[in-house]
């Protein structure tokens, strides 16, 4: 028996049909089924077209189950791409049997021609939960696995965008998931530029509702199957009323190099309005481009500005924020701003701790504006994460890449739990571990002015640097995964 059925999008027109010609002529596969909505018929010899919008649809993904005679389905979610490497479905194929994998990935290649590059792709870990986890074009699934696990853990019914994310996240249940760190296909080269910048927003693009909606809804199956969903009426909350500190707040400014910003940063920390005393406290992280004497100017002029250069040199930016949480001048709650951000308001300090006492909550996170340099709003403007709900959003922020900004915390609690030292992703980790346990809050007006620019942490890096960065955001759902598992199995 041939062992592949091969499914794939297909436009016409597109210069897909001679990529499609070869796979229907490869002598592993067995059939060639095309997913387009357009009732055409197909003009590639031996293929059989399946009228729908998307091979990610639960309809279609359950018709392909159903139908397909082969151990192994290989899937085109996007179409077809440029090229396939030679013997590229051996290998796929060979990982598969000899690993018994539920699915199998590769990296590919980008560009054309002489002029294409290696892509590298991220391993599949527990905590490659996002739904915009990179697989590359080509995606094989183990029917028999694909199969178990629509039967064993069953797959969530009448989803139109985010069938194949629930057949993956079931399938890695109880079968490995095998990355295959050769290109073994060509893809068109990524977007360069300002547009590269649009993915990291794309998903709170209003017109992705319906999508985040169903999306949510399979993640949160999921983690029920996998013994790792919480429910809302578990979260705690805290008092921090008892110790005394200095002063009830400080807003806290990580920098390193910021000299044509940090004076802004620092005077729109000082200007809150407040009921209440509070400081600022910047920790400098050994700045060499003039940062440090802006810094000493401003603090021999401001009494309540406190600025800690760290004994340590090359601490991150999570190890700068538990210097911080550490000095004796940390007020009751710490409240972030970034070293090249501003308040929108005078008023943000007092919304905030006003919103974290009447709660009693162990953190709050608001809603910010994108803005470029000269501070004209860019867009999509308002990120406010309203796809957050009392009821589930920490559940969700597991799936999510970001919860939003600026993050405020109970010092007392953030003194324990404490920031891992790194310079991404250490704020979603510190937040992840607190809203496992604690109850958050959440503002959705804009209370922050961030700057999008060349100066960013997270500013046009290149591939590897992106493919770091995504691992970590991974690892760190991977611990939060297990430690909700285990809180799961101590309460019974």
């Amino acid at each position: 028996m041939k062992p592949l059925t091969v499914i794939a999008r297909y436009t016409p027109g597109t210069g897909s049909d001679a990529v499609l010609r070869s796979l229907a002529r490869s002598p592993l596969v067995d059939a060639l089924l095309l997913v387009s909505p357009e009732p055409h018929a197909p003009t590639v010899a031996g293929a059989r077209l399946l009228p729908a919008e998307s091979l990610r649809s639960r309809r279609v993904l359950d018709i392909v189950l159903n139908a397909a005679r082969t151990p192994y389905l290989l899937l085109f979610p996007d179409g077809a791409p440029g090229s396939i490497e030679p013997r590229a479905f051996e290998r796929m194929v060979d990982a598969a049997q000899s690993t018994r994998s539920g699915m199998v990935y590769s990296d590919y290649y980008e560009g054309e021609k002489e002029a294409r590059v290696p892509h590298p792709l991220c391993d599949y870990q527990q905590g490659s939960v996002r739904d915009d986890f990179d697989f590359g074009a080509m995606l094989l699934f183990s029917a028999s696995a694909a199969r178990e696990a629509r039967e064993t853990y069953g797959l969530v019914p009448d989803v139109r965008f985010a069938g194949l994310y629930d057949l993956r996240l079931k399938v890695s249940i109880d079968s490995p998931v095998m990355h295959l760190p050769e290109a073994l296909c060509t893809c068109p080269a990524r977007v360069v530029g300002p547009a590269a910048q649009e993915p990291l927003f794309a998903y709170l693009d209003p017109r992705s509702e319906a999508v985040q909606k169903e999306m949510e809804q399979v993640f949160t199956d999921y983690l029920g199957k996998i013994n790792a969903y919480v429910p809302g009426s578990r979260l705690k909350r805290i008092d921090a009323g008892q110790t005394p500190f200095p002063v009830e707040a400080s807003v806290i400014i990580p920098v390193l190099n910021r000299k044509e910003t940090i004076a802004e940063a620092v005077a729109s920390g000082l200007s809150q309005e407040t009921t209440f005393p509070f400081n600022v406290i910047v920790v400098d992280n050994h700045s060499t481009d003039g940062t440090t004497p802006v810094l000493g100017e401003l603090a021999a002029r401001h009494p309540a500005l406190h600025h800690v250069v760290p004994v340590r040199t090359g601490l991150a930016i999570g190890g700068c924020w538990n210097e911080a949480l550490r000095s004796e001048s940390c007020g009751r709650y710490a409240v972030q701003l970034d070293s090249d951000d501003l308040y929108r308001t005078p008023h943000v300090l007092q919304l905030i701790v006003d919103t974290l006492r009447d709660g009693s909550l162990a953190m709050v996170i608001g809603s910010y504006t994108l803005v470029d340099f000269t501070l004209e709003e860019i867009a999509p403007g308002l990120i406010d994460h309203r796809e957050w709900t009392d009821e589930n959003g920490h559940n969700n922020a597991l799936r999510v890449n970001g919860l939003g900004a600026p993050r405020a915390f109970a010092t007392a609690l953030m003194r324990e739990a404490g920031f891992p030292d790194v310079s991404y992703g250490e704020d979603y980790a510190a937040s992840l571990r607190i809203c496992g346990e604690y109850k958050v809050g959440r503002i959705f007006e804009s209370l922050y002015l961030c700057r999008r620019w060349r100066g960013n942490t997270d500013s046009r890096l290149a591939l590897d640097a992106i493919n770091r960065n995504n691992a970590f955001k991974d690892g760190v759902r991977t611990a939060e995964i297990l430690a909700r598992q285990k809180m799961n199995r101590e309460v019974g």
